[in-house]
């Protein structure tokens, strides 16, 4: 996501480094190219027009921070205005004083509304709460199987209605059965639509008023560019959105519905969707987003999805090993696998800071299917060639264990390339959490601490 922007915005920074001090003329010119990013973004025209207009005011004759110079001034201004733009904090589910706390998912067909509920549901169970899912989609066939699969592979409950039931009688006997079962969340989806339809959605509103629902989403596909910020437009004004959910933010989009859903409607994005798993539902944080597209990477999230897959004795194992040089291809592959849990490795490397630009990227491999591979010939080597490679290994032992691991020597070699790149990353990250820690300027990585 946010990757052409990204690189748009980078390299239009770039060419303002050097400068003693910036002209109008400098600043407008960074503009047109900050204007035209945006724009090929698929950000909303009149949104882009106040955005440059308010970054303009604030970086035209100020005064310089003493600590900064003219690129990171106008950095820092783009930073702040991008945060400010996709909501400026964090919005939170609003949970009810008296238990349940009923929530209402809306949206068009083909944006993920079944998934995600399954996917809310598992994010809220994870902050110690007892959600239940209703099945409130009587219309599209299988909705409620697949809502009911979800919820086993999660070990969720989920509320099917009877035959007959209408989605507002379904959603009543939902809430019914959670004030009498213990359940403090009611997650309510709901049957989508394949464009805005006037007799759908006086269902939705006659939904909205029986079950009062604390809070209504509005799940939108962010590849649909600016058409989500029109059905956000529309749903909002029929029922007083309380957030969106932005879907499929992993996929090739240009990210301008999340810079302009906010804007337009008034309405927080509260989570976003990053890959197909179960877990992959993130809060929408607009600071770390506007990290992420400036490439200053986003660390707080990546110690989050840390702390959450690795264990601290281990990490602080892991560490000592990487200090002193004993790091080995069995760490390697331990290491693997905490990773994968994280999320995709191209979106964990683009939240290291200085990796989040994409020409970067390019010089590493990040197809996990290659992962694959990279355990079958980890595995196929001795317990001495995993000890210590770079002694051990020759032209006979690699072709073996090419044969071994059904991949070719070059494969072999390149992963042995991989292994001592990922030792020199390590390293550095090391030091760059020590420089850190020393500043003051960044908590400790969780694993490396």
């Amino acid at each position: 996501m946010f990757a052409n922007l990204a690189e748009r915005l980078q390299d239009t920074f770039k060419k303002m480094r050097g400068k003693g001090r910036l002209t109008e003329a400098d600043v407008n010119e960074a503009l047109r190219e900050v204007r035209l990013a945006l724009l090929e973004a698929d950000v909303n025209f009149k949104v882009v027009k106040n955005f440059v207009a308010r970054i303009k005011e604030r970086a035209v004759g100020q005064e310089l921070h003493s600590s900064l110079n003219p690129a990171q001034h106008v950095i820092k201004i783009v930073h702040d205005e991008l945060t400010t733009l996709m909501g400026g904090s964090n919005s939170k589910i609003n949970l009810a004083p008296k238990p349940p706390t009923i929530i209402m998912m809306v949206g068009l067909n083909g944006a993920g509304k079944t998934t995600t509920s399954a996917k809310l549901a598992n994010f809220l169970r994870k902050q110690g709460r007892r959600p239940l899912l209703v099945a409130a989609d009587v219309y599209r066939p299988a909705a409620i199987k697949q809502l009911q699969v979800l919820g086993e592979q999660l070990q969720i409950q989920v509320f099917t209605p009877e035959e007959g039931q209408d989605p507002v009688a379904i959603g009543r006997a939902a809430v019914e059965k959670a004030a009498v079962g213990g359940f403090d969340i009611v997650i309510i989806d709901t049957a989508g639509r394949q464009e805005v339809n006037e007799e759908l959605m006086a269902e939705l509103e006659a939904m909205n008023s029986a079950l009062q629902p604390h809070e209504i989403l509005l799940v939108v596909d962010a590849m649909t560019g600016q058409a989500a910020v029109n059905v956000a437009e529309t749903f909002n004004r029929r029922l007083e959105l309380d957030g969106v959910v932005l879907t499929k933010l992993d996929g090739d989009t240009r990210g301008g519905a999340a810079l302009s859903v906010r804007s337009v409607t008034g309405k927080p994005i509260k989570f976003a969707g990053v890959g197909e798993k179960l877990d992959a539902l993130e809060p929408f944080h607009p600071d770390r987003m506007a990290e992420r597209i400036l490439g200053m990477g986003d660390m707080l999230t990546l110690i989050e999805k840390a702390q959450e897959n690795f264990d601290a004795g281990q990490m602080a194992r892991m560490q000592k090993k990487i200090r002193s040089m004993e790091f080995t291809l069995d760490d390697f592959l331990e290491q693997i696998s905490h990773v994968k849990k994280m999320g995709p490795l191209e979106q964990v490397l683009g939240m290291i800071p200085g990796l989040g630009g994409l020409k970067k990227l390019k010089d590493i491999q990040v197809d996990e299917k290659e992962l694959v591979y990279v355990e079958a010939i980890i595995r196929s080597m001795t317990p001495e060639e995993r000890r210590d490679p770079e002694r051990v290994l020759n032209g006979s032992r690699k072709r073996r264990i090419a044969r071994g691991s059904g991949t070719s020597v070059q494969e072999v070699n390149r992963l042995m390339k991989q292994f001592e790149q990922t030792k020199k990353m390590m390293r550095q990250l090391l030091d760059m959490e020590k420089s850190m820690k020393k500043g003051g300027k960044m908590p400790r990585l969780p694993f490396f601490s």
